[in-house]
């Protein structure tokens, strides 16, 4: 299974700020000493071409020139630099790739080390997020499915991070291409909501249990919606920020039950033989070793499952 990463790309963050920008590196590390049968891929920038496929040109050319205002790096939640927009492009990259890897290259699942920027909307950004990578790249997919077989792509986005993929919802708002889910924990941040095509709620402190059986509904329900077609492709965005020791999540989730949420989404995908990209998205937590362990459970989960879709070949005897 092929995971793309960009974390060489370190922003310059003042101290105390936040968002855990080492995790990356961490993760990629834990990957290449324990992530069996997973190959590192370094991710290529997305092209400003590619970026307006869900985002503004002045958007766009604001991030590559460094033309933000206070108020928008203020949301956006980092300082602009020549490396946040690299990175931000990378990230995006990191997507098309993965996605790439499992559509168009038959690999049928791939993941990005990073990326699940979902706060990130057509003309601005949010919530420590750029550019929208599961928005470019879906669309992207549609246009190259198209070219290459002349049919469309149905896609589907399952978003299991804590906090509401409003940017993600936002773009996709008239789009009936793109299938939107959102799993989130209510109260939390983005405080004003934008409509996925399903949106499940979840309460404060919603632990292993109640957090599963609402899984296999909205599931339940997904697969409802597309009883005529199937969609063609499932971007996964797998937050780490469910977990009960994450500092900003609100749920109270364990190790043992988001491996459990990873198994059955892609399960549920690899059964009815759904290509998934998958992205780490957040992981905020108080032990930032802690967000790592979690991001590469889901990455052995997904590395398990691509086993299934590929099993090894037989050596006659």
């Amino acid at each position: 299974m092929q995971a793309y990463y960009a974390d060489h790309f370190v922003l310059p963050l003042p101290a105390g700020h936040t968002f855990p920008m080492s995790k990356y590196e961490r993760l990629r590390s834990r990957v290449h000493a324990e992530g069996r049968g997973i190959t590192l891929v370094e991710a290529l920038p997305a092209s400003d071409g590619e970026l307006a496929l869900a985002h503004t040109p002045r958007y766009v050319s604001a991030i590559a020139e460094g033309h933000l205002n206070a108020a928008e790096q203020r949301e956006i939640g980092f300082p602009w630099s020549l490396r946040m927009a690299e990175r931000a492009r990378r990230s995006v990259g990191a997507t098309i790739g993965a996605a790439r890897a499992a559509l168009i290259h038959g690999q049928q699942i791939a993941a990005n080390l990073a990326g699940g920027t979902h706060h990130a909307q057509a003309d601005k950004g949010s919530g420590y997020c750029v550019f929208n990578d599961v928005a470019v790249a879906a669309r992207l997919m549609q246009a190259e499915w198209h070219g290459r077989h002349r049919q469309l792509l149905r896609v589907a986005v399952i978003d299991l991070d804590v906090h509401q993929g409003n940017g993600t919802a936002a773009i996709f708002r008239d789009d009936d291409t793109v299938f939107t889910l959102s799993m989130h924990a209510e109260k939390n941040f983005p405080f004003r909501k934008e409509s996925s095509d399903l949106d499940v709620d979840l309460p404060d402190g919603c632990t292993d249990v109640p957090y599963l059986d609402a899984l296999d509904g909205a599931l339940a329900a997904l697969w409802h919606h597309h009883a005529a077609a199937l969609p063609g492709l499932v971007f996964y965005v797998a937050g780490a920020d469910a977990h009960e020791g994450d500092r900003l999540g609100r749920l109270k989730l364990s190790a043992g039950g988001l491996a459990e949420r990873d198994r059955r989404v892609f399960a549920a995908c690899r059964e009815r033989g759904i290509p998934v990209a998958v992205s780490m998205a957040g992981g905020y937590g108080h032990c930032i070793d802690d967000s790592v362990a979690v991001h590469l459970r889901t990455l052995q989960e997904a590395a398990a499952s691509f086993r299934e879709f590929h099993p090894p070949a037989t050596i006659p005897a």
